[in-house]
């Protein structure tokens, strides 16, 4: 048995404004899936359903959708287009087959459009560039052209022309294949083609080799309409059909099931979902259900985005997105069965943390569970609870975000918050080897286990290394793995309050009492070790080697690449100067100049919010993080929260009793 007909999941991506989302709403309505046009402006949009993304009229989360194109069926993935929501972006590109990246006619090119390019390149997604809103005063289809030739990819072909742009009578023609323009841009990446273009000939089976050009991503098409009045859509939903489909769509069903889990959300009921792209095989109602190595739990309920919306299902197979029900431990990210075969997707981590408190002091509890559930729906939040001190903290990506999240926990969850205390994210790394040792019944030690400690630094990026030295033939493994646990938990705060990354910890020496009993009792606590005594005693054997060894503290700094005007260079300089910048190369176009180099990561919104004025709005700024690096200001940032104090253990011994 196979599927009757081939599926295609599409994302539509754009920076902020350019007109997605309307786009989205006008494939809708024009292949007959949505009765009504909707509006981001009304808020009547299908895909941002939340009273939050009507409000705002922005997209937050990917949302699916769906629609036909004859025997093809067409899963459409809207993603957000703020920069602060990047990473929603990444994921949803992870489980596209292609996409359709909007750029607006009259700004042009932005640098959400060039960051957004490049995680479209990074996964190898075919991609069609439709440049909206020719209808719109100011639209300059040829400048926005040479703009996407110069920033995105030079391998274009224009399939569409307007006539009249810039106005509301704006229409849109398509471009015969066989024209001069599409033919040179075929022969520009194609040597066949070339050589007929050379001895003034068609090259065979022309249609067929522009399709597949568009499929390896060797030539990319541009259209050009309006969402708002729909010209040049019809254009962009023939050359939808030419995308290659899902791969894994006409396998049998009967293959092992692979798919990859993108997104986790709740339905209007409150039933946890978790939301898969298939790539290969089925899954079926009431079957069990196992992610990574984690156990198996029982699929009560399938729901498989159709033409006609979210359906529910008997089953999901290959090349369909669908949601589950039943999966209470799933996590964004997760695979079943061998997942994709496309590269592991790597986060950027948020570089800015900030404290959430209740406005009303009493709902604390509730602030936190609501945190903990948004968090399991977009886990790059990174929420964070000090048990000593009650604080609750989430990282961020930039202050939009923080007003999103602020939003949902009032409307969603009837949980008012604030911000306070915003501070950039910095790691701790090792200076050197340093060793201690804790024994039983020395030093205050109320615990029955003793433990030696050894840390040593690894190069940057090398991550944390437990090793139980010689211990795992003289010590109980359930002792060495609660110790694990406790020296890993303890590393989320350092000397300085950060998290510590990159060392080497080693097991030197242990002490336990083995299970005894007083009389004919089966087991006594009081006289035999158990492991929590390791778990508790690892944090301060593991903070007292790492004050001997000393730790110091590193910020984050991003890469940028920033083009701009070469009469605005000067001030650009200047700014970046001030902001310690470092700038590694330049290199000078038709009267622009790009600059590339590195920028500590807080100083990056300050330099956005400025380059405009710099630059009279043609400064395109792209940045990623790169690494940590030392901070050698004469105060490197600290935070209240520490790990235990080698100089004040019996607070630490107070505090975890045995």
């Amino acid at each position: 048995m196979s599927c009757p007909t081939a599926s295609l999941t599409l994302g539509v991506v754009a920076h902020v404004d350019a007109g997605k989302t309307s786009l989205t709403e006008r494939l809708l309505f024009e292949t007959g899936a949505s009765t009504c046009l909707g509006s981001v402006d009304a808020g009547t949009t299908r895909t941002d359903s939340t009273d939050l993304e009507r409000s705002r009229g922005i997209t937050i989360r990917a949302s699916v959708t769906g629609f036909a194109l004859g025997d093809l069926t067409v899963t459409l993935v809207d993603t957000p287009g703020h920069p602060d929501f990047i990473a929603e972006v990444e994921r949803a590109v992870g489980v596209l087959d292609a996409a359709v990246l909007v750029v607006s006619a009259v700004e042009g090119v932005q640098s959400q459009t060039v960051q957004i390019w490049r995680v479209l390149r990074r996964a190898g997604i075919p991609t069609v560039l439709f440049v909206n809103k020719v209808d719109r005063a100011g639209a300059d289809t040829a400048r926005v052209l040479r703009e996407l030739g110069a920033h995105l990819t030079p391998a274009l072909v224009p399939l569409t022309r307007v006539k009249h742009e810039g106005t509301p009578g704006a229409s849109v023609h398509g471009i015969d294949i066989t024209a001069d323009e599409v033919l040179e841009a075929i022969a520009a990446v194609d040597d066949r083609a070339l050589e007929a273009w050379a001895d003034d000939r068609i090259p065979d089976q022309l249609g067929s080799l522009l399709q597949d050009l568009m499929a390896r991503t060797r030539l990319t098409p541009v259209l050009f309409g309006s969402a708002l009045t729909g010209t040049g859509i019809i254009s962009l939903l023939a050359t939808l059909v030419q995308l290659p489909p899902a791969p894994q769509a006409v396998q049998a069903v009967q293959d092992e099931a692979s798919a990859t889990v993108f997104a986790i959300d709740r339905d209007e009921q409150g039933q946890r979902r978790t939301w898969l792209r298939m790539w290969q095989g089925c899954l079926v109602h009431r079957c069990r259900l196992a992610l990574g190595d984690r156990r198996a739990h029982l699929v009560t309920g399938l729901w498989v985005s159709t033409a006609d919306g979210l359906q529910p299902a008997h089953e999901i197979r290959a090349g369909q997105v669908g949601a589950v029900v039943g999966l209470p431990d799933s996590r964004i990210g997760d695979v079943v069965g061998r997942g994709s075969s496309r590269p592991p997707q790597h986060f950027p981590p948020a570089t800015v943390r900030a404290l959430v408190q209740p406005v009303d002091a009493a709902r604390r509890t509730q602030a936190f569970q609501a945190l903990q559930e948004l968090a399991e729906e977009d886990p790059l939040i990174g929420l964070e609870l000090s048990e000593a001190d009650q604080e609750t903290a989430v990282s961020l990506y930039g202050e939009v975000q923080q007003e999103v999240i602020a939003a949902v926990l009032a409307e969603r969850f009837g949980v008012e918050v604030r911000f306070a205390e915003q501070s950039v994210v910095c790691v701790e790394r090792v200076r050197e080897t340093g060793d201690a040792v804790e024994r039983i019944g020395e030093n205050g030690n109320p615990y029955l286990a003793g433990l030696g400690l050894r840390v040593e630094p690894t190069p940057e990026n090398s991550g944390i290394t437990f090793s139980p030295g010689l211990e795992p033939g003289r010590l109980p493994t359930a002792f060495i793995s609660a110790t694990e646990e406790g020296v890993r938990k303890a590393l989320r705060v350092g000397r300085s309050g950060w998290e510590v990354c990159d060392f080497r910890i080693t097991m030197t020496s242990s002490q336990y009492w083995p299970r005894q009993s007083h009389g004919h009792e089966k087991f006594t606590k009081s006289i035999s070790t158990v492991a929590n005594d390791f778990r508790h005693l690892a944090p301060v054997v593991l903070h007292t080697a790492l004050a001997r060894a000393g730790t110091y503290v590193c910020h984050p700094v991003d890469r940028f690449e920033l083009e701009v005007p070469e009469a605005a260079l000067p001030a650009i300089l200047t700014s970046l100067g001030r902001l310690g910048a470092r700038v590694d190369d330049s290199t000078q176009v038709s009267g622009r100049v790009v600059l590339h180099g590195f920028v500590q990561s807080a100083r990056i919104p300050q330099f956005s919010r400025a380059l405009p004025e710099l630059t009279s709005g043609h400064g395109i700024l792209t940045t990623g993080f790169a690494r940590y690096e030392p901070d050698r200001s004469p105060s490197a940032p600290t935070r209240a929260r520490r790990g235990p104090d080698p100089a004040d253990r019996i607070t630490w011994f107070r505090s975890h009793p045995r």
